[in-house]
């Protein structure tokens, strides 16, 4: 087949997916309620996102960005990093470049591993084994986002753990469970990902998919994944003004099997800056914000986190 009938073919299969009913057609007119089985698996999978927040963001405690040289830290407000508690002078990061030194007093009785310590260079997040530090109830470690490189403070006795509410969902709704058809990319184009800081990345595109939500042709960019293991989105809709992230939300795939993969919005989550203002979270790129609304998945809770 010459190159010219093969995008023929190609147009032809997408215009007849399109066209045909599927499960988004239905979304407006009535509920359709999932079985046991998927229930199950969705309750699952939902206490597996709440332990992440528990553990992993709702008891992050401070964001510091650190500037060149020394940078002294503690809880009194003299110090360059102020910590919420702990002790008043604890010592002192120091920046050269992307790397981090921690100088700690022995009052402090820091440790790493277990193991208490005065001086330590610390591996970043990006190193895929980051050092972490812990002073008590304070664990801290060092991240790197684009130029900024900054001490992410966690809080193991935090409050906003205690106050959690739980995770806010729409009822369930297979409506909200459409097929997708899968177009892969060249891998040359980009597309610009911004984020909470103000940073824009460049991020390459893996593909989009094209899908029919409330009668209504769709399409997002993958961000992220592996057709052969799942594709990763970020993504708002119509739905942000009222009810969920403005930011977006995240959505990860199966994988994607014979051309097509499954996009269930009732398993569509908030980034951890839903809930904390410690995070560094990806935005819904311009290329992702639909002009549809999706009642489906995690809804934010305003009153609980709207300041951030």
């Amino acid at each position: 087949m010459n190159p010219l009938s093969r995008a023929a073919v190609v147009t032809l299969w997408f215009s007849l997916f399109l066209l045909s009913p599927g499960p988004g057609k239905a979304a407006s007119s009535s509920v359709a309620h999932p079985d046991a089985a998927y229930v199950a698996s969705f309750e699952k999978w939902k206490a597996e996102q709440t332990a992440d927040l528990t553990q992993n963001w709702l008891p992050l405690a401070g964001l510091y960005w650190l500037k060149p040289g020394a940078n002294s830290f503690g809880s009194d407000p003299s110090n360059a990093v102020v910590f919420p508690k702990g002790p008043a002078h604890a010592g002192e990061f120091d920046l050269a470049g992307k790397d981090v030194t921690v100088k700690v007093l022995p009052d402090a009785h820091a440790t790493i591993e277990g193991k208490e310590f005065t001086a330590a260079k610390l591996e970043p997040d990006v190193s895929g084994h980051p050092t972490t530090v812990e002073m008590g109830s304070l664990e801290f470690r060092v991240i790197v986002r684009g130029a900024r490189v900054g001490i992410r403070l966690k809080d193991t006795e935090s409050n906003s753990v205690r106050n959690f509410r739980g995770m806010l969902f729409y009822p369930l709704d297979m409506n909200y469970r459409v097929t997708a058809a899968w177009i892969p990319s060249d891998g040359k184009k980009t597309i610009d990902v911004p984020n909470v800081l103000g940073d824009v990345t460049p991020v390459p595109v893996a593909g989009v998919v094209v899908f029919k939500i409330n009668v209504q042709q769709a399409q997002l960019t993958a961000l992220g994944g592996d057709p052969a293991k799942g594709l990763s989105f970020v993504f708002n809709d119509l739905t942000a003004k009222i009810d969920t992230y403005p930011g977006g939300r995240f959505l990860d795939t199966d994988p994607v099997a014979n051309g097509t993969v499954i996009l269930d919005f009732n398993r569509a989550y908030n980034p951890p800056c839903a809930v904390t203002p410690f995070a560094t979270c990806p935005l819904a790129p311009k290329e992702n914000r639909l002009s549809v609304a999706i009642p489906a998945g995690e809804k934010f809770d305003r009153a609980a986190h709207g300041h951030h």
